[in-house]
């Protein structure tokens, strides 16, 4: 019987590790990030309704709205800039909260 129970509470958290969008990892807070993409990105990048970046910098929306786009490739992206792209040196926590904010960018 004891079997039986560590086998089905094992299968659920099985179940709720993998229904997480991010595996199981703590997804980052949006606000946060809008926040950091007003303080390092808006000189570069649209970042949101409202503001304008260079013509050269890709808006966050569109970058939202690709297919490849995923809180992963987005963290992967911020871990390792490239020129122009300065290096922000940013946290983890920072790195999860502006990825979040972009992907709630996405359109319906």
């Amino acid at each position: 019987m004891r079997v039986l129970l560590l086998t089905v509470v094992f299968i659920v958290i099985l179940v709720v590790f993998l229904a997480t969008p991010t595996g199981g990892q703590a997804q980052g807070f949006a606000p946060n990030g809008e926040r950091l993409a007003q303080q390092w990105c808006v000189s570069c990048h649209m970042t949101g309704p409202g503001n304008r970046g260079r013509d050269t910098a890709l808006p966050f929306p569109v970058i939202a709205e690709r297919p490849a786009t995923t809180a992963g490739s987005l963290k992967a992206f911020l871990s390792a800039p490239h020129p122009p792209m300065p290096d922000l040196s940013l946290s983890r926590n920072e790195m999860d909260d502006l990825a979040a904010y972009i992907l709630s960018l996405r359109g319906g």
